[in-house]
This record gives C-alpha cells, sequence and structure tokens, in this order.
C-alpha cells in the first residue's frame, strides 16, 4: 500500500469518520456542498467561511493555509491566517497567507469540528534515487549542465541513451516548473528534436517513477496532426528526459508576445479549432497502456491534458499556413499526480490555476474531458484580449472559486458578439462546465463564424 494522509474526525458531527488520501492532491475545506472534507452548516459553524482553507497533499507531506477567513484556522490551538477585523472578505482574498507543514498528531480545529492527522508511510517505498533531485533543486544548478551530461553520456554508447545518440544541443527554448527543453540536432542526419528533461524535487520511489512511466507511454501512443508527437523517453543517472517533436514556430505565448499581446480574431480561432480537433482525437482514442482499475494496464479511451494552456500549444507552418499542435499533452500533470514535484501547486513556485476551471481547484485529481475544453475556451479567450478571463489578486485558488469570468466584451466590446457569446457560454463553470466535449465547443464556434 502506499504512503497516504488520514483525517478523523475526532470532535464535531459523525465522530470517527475518515477522510483518507493516498496521492497528490488539494481539497478545499469549508461549508460550501463542493468542499471537501465539508463543514455543517449548523450554529456549531457560524465561524467558516464557504471556503475557508486548503490542504496541500503529496504523501507523506501535508500542508494548509487559511483563505484569509474571519476566524482562521487553528492548528494544534494555535490560530493561522486570520485577516484583520478591519479588512472585508474581498480586501482579504488578495492577501496571501503563509502555509504550515502538518505532522501525525496535529489538530486541525474548525467551529466544532476537529481532524486530527495521521501519515502512514510505506515503508517498502524505499527511494530510487533522490540526489539529483537535491542537486537541481536546493543548489539552482543550471540545467544546461544536465543537458549536457546526458549528451556526453550517449555517446559512450549507454543502451539507456540510444534515442539522443548522435545529437548535439543547439540552444535552450523553453521552461517550465518541473524541467527544460533544448533543441537538440543530429549530427549525421541533421533532424532537429526537441529534448525535454524533467529532474524530480522530492525522492523518486519505484511505484512514482512506474507511474509516471506509464503515463509517457500513454502520450506516446498519440498520433494525430495537431498534437506534439512524443517520439521516446527514457530515466537515466536520475533524470527523465523525453525527445518529442519540435515546432519551428514557437508556442503561443510567443507569438502573443511578438504580436502586441494578442492575436487576431481569425488567427485565434483557427488556431483553437486545431487545438479542439486534438483534443476530439485524444479524449477519444484508444490508449493501449492506460491503467484500470484493478491496477492493472490494458486498453482504455480517452486522455485528459489537464494543462492546456497558450505555452503548450506550439506553432509550425506549412506553406504559409499556420499549423497548431498541442504539447506535453498531460504529461505535467502525470509528473505532479505521480508526486514528483513535490507541493509545488500552492507554493512559492506554483503554477497558477488561471486556465482551470473551479472543478480542478476543488478537486486537483478532477480530470474529464470538459476540463481541457474549458481551457481551450479560457485561451482563445487570452489570446483575444491579452488578460485572463476571471479578474485576479491575492489567492489564485480563491479567486478561482469565487470569481466569474468577467463577460469577454468587458475586456474588448470590438469583438463580434456572437464569438463573445459563444466563448462566454464556454466559460461557465457554476455548477458544471457547459461544453461536456470538444465537439460541442467547436460547433459552437463554427456555428457563428
Amino acid at each position: 500500500m502506499p504512503s497516504k494522509i488520514v483525517l478523523t474526525v475526532t470532535q464535531g458531527q459523525n465522530p470517527g469518520q475518515e477522510y483518507v488520501f493516498d496521492s497528490r492532491t488539494t481539497c478545499i475545506m469549508g461549508r460550501s456542498p463542493d468542499c471537501n472534507p465539508q463543514l455543517p452548516s449548523d450554529s456549531q459553524h457560524l465561524t467558516i467561511s464557504r471556503y475557508h482553507c486548503l490542504l496541500d497533499i503529496n504523501p507523506p507531506d501535508i500542508r494548509i493555509r487559511d483563505f484569509g477567513s474571519l476566524n482562521g484556522t487553528y492548528v494544534n490551538g494555535k490560530k493561522i491566517g486570520q485577516r484583520q477585523f478591519y479588512q472585508t472578505p474581498q480586501e482579504a482574498a488578495k492577501l496571501r497567507f503563509p502555509e504550515h507543514d502538518l505532522q501525525t498528531g496535529d489538530e486541525i480545529k474548525l467551529g466544532n469540528t476537529i481532524f486530527q492527522v495521521s501519515i502512514e508511510i510505506d515503508s517498502t517505498e524505499v527511494p530510487v534515487f533522490h540526489s539529483a533531485a537535491h542537486y537541481y533543486q536546493e543548489e539552482k544548478s543550471n540545467f544546461s549542465e544536465a543537458i549536457q551530461r546526458l549528451l556526453a553520456a550517449s555517446k559512450s554508447g549507454d543502451a539507456n541513451l540510444r534515442e539522443i545518440s548522435g545529437y548535439n544541443a543547439v540552444k535552450h527554448l523553453s521552461q517550465d516548473l518541473f524541467g527544460e527543453v533544448y533543441l537538440i540536432k543530429h549530427r549525421n542526419t541533421e533532424q532537429f528534436v526537441a529534448l525535454k528533461i524533467m529532474i524530480p524535487v522530492v525522492n523518486a520511489n519505484e511505484r512514482s517513477i512506474k507511474m509516471f512511466i506509464g503515463d509517457l507511454a500513454n502520450t506516446q501512443a498519440l498520433s494525430h496532426f495537431n498534437i506534439v508527437q512524443l517520439f521516446d523517453y527514457g530515466l537515466f543517472d536520475e533524470i527523465f528526459f523525453l525527445t518529442m517533436e519540435y515546432c519551428k514556430g514557437g508556442h503561443v505565448g510567443d507569438l502573443m508576445q511578438k504580436s502586441g499581446g494578442k492575436l487576431p480574431v481569425d488567427l485565434a480561432v483557427d488556431i483553437i479549432l486545431q487545438v479542439l480537433d486534438g483534443l476530439i482525437y485524444a479524449h477519444n482514442t484508444e490508449i493501449p497502456y492506460i491503467k484500470l482499475p484493478d491496477g492493472s494496464f490494458g486498453k482504455g479511451k480517452g486522455l485528459i491534458h489537464r494543462d492546456l494552456n497558450p505555452t503548450n500549444i506550439f506553432l509550425t507552418y506549412i506553406d504559409d499556413a499556420v499549423v497548431a499542435k498541442i504539447g506535453d499533452y498531460g504529461l505535467t500533470k502525470a509528473f505532479d499526480l505521480a508526486g514528483l514535484s513535490g507541493q509545488t501547486l500552492t507554493g512559492n513556485a506554483a503554477r497558477s490555476p488561471v486556465f482551470m476551471p473551479r472543478q480542478q481547484v476543488l478537486n486537483f485529481k478532477y480530470a474529464q474531458p470538459d476540463v481541457d475544453v474549458w481551457a481551450a475556451a479560457a485561451c482563445l479567450y487570452n489570446m483575444l484580449t491579452g488578460v485572463f478571463p476571471r479578474d485576479f489578486a491575492g489567492d489564485p485558488f480563491l479567486a478561482v472559486l469565487q470569481n466569474n469570468p468577467v463577460p469577454i466584451l468587458m475586456r474588448d466590446n470590438s469583438l463580434p458578439k456572437g464569438l463573445a457569446e459563444v466563448i462566454d457560454k464556454a466559460l461557465e463553470d457554476r455548477p458544471g462546465i457547459h461544453h461536456k466535449s470538444a465537439v460541442d465547443f467547436k460547433k459552437a464556434l463554427l456555428d457563428v463564424l
């Protein structure tokens, strides 16, 4: 059994009730019906906000952050995160309160309810490696050193590196929270390939490695004109490396920057229609290595990206026509869900949830096709206006929970009204996401063109 976090109700309604978390996730605690754990809406919990605090969990680690509630969150009798009495909830939402790491035996008190934390560590989860994570993350070493080590080792004929044998590094292309991408070129064929390296920031055990490798196999199985092809992948000297199709046009974020911050309507819509074609394929294709409920691997359908944004929509050109390709298909989230990223979702280096619907913030592991559809609509909004659909100030996770997307015509009233209505509808996520499939959103867009 994997390591897990158990929250047990020791006081309040349903004493003895347990909430068990055995993988990377976040959850919101509060009185709202969509919280988990949900606090009662009774006289004993009048001091508890609808969205009160956030738990960031990566077993065996767990941390908590108050959202700036009026009465605070109590950890072992000590109040954390309370806003000042003169501050309104709107003012508090603009603040960022500190996080607190929790240990076995710690108690969280919310109103009349007390949760006790228990951390159960699987003694068989022995780290397979850990030194590289410390070296590259703690010592802030340049990732270029890692790529030079990989390419140098490939020249020695190491079987684990045959995928990159014969290549030289050309230039740095991009980076994200968990890795960097370099352009490499084969010395004989002169073929260009994108090489991504990902270095875990935590001790990596065999279970985490197998989980991530399994997701890489799923991504490699995708083959579509509008998805960046993952050629190969491997693990060497505590570094995951991936070789991918190189898109010489860069990503949409680069194009937006070169174009003054936003894109023309025709170009933006054309790019998103192509992205939706890629999503339609990936959401419905047969994946040969998908993990089944019993833990075995077999055939299944559908692969969710879960992290679609303008920086992973890549561009290339065929006869002067722009071709859009979805990059990093599910890879960043797979790395995170495998626990290899540590606790980065809410930390200082965290990815902002500006392209996430409420459903993903409420449940980090939530993964249905409509998440990607919502993100595609958010990308289109961003490409047309240069801003995010929601207003963000202070805690971005609380902003997603509390703020509805701003109607796009309030950002730019020159946009076509019919297109604006379609985009606004696609960004509805309360109580549920409006478009359940990429097919539906594509049809809605084509109907107003």
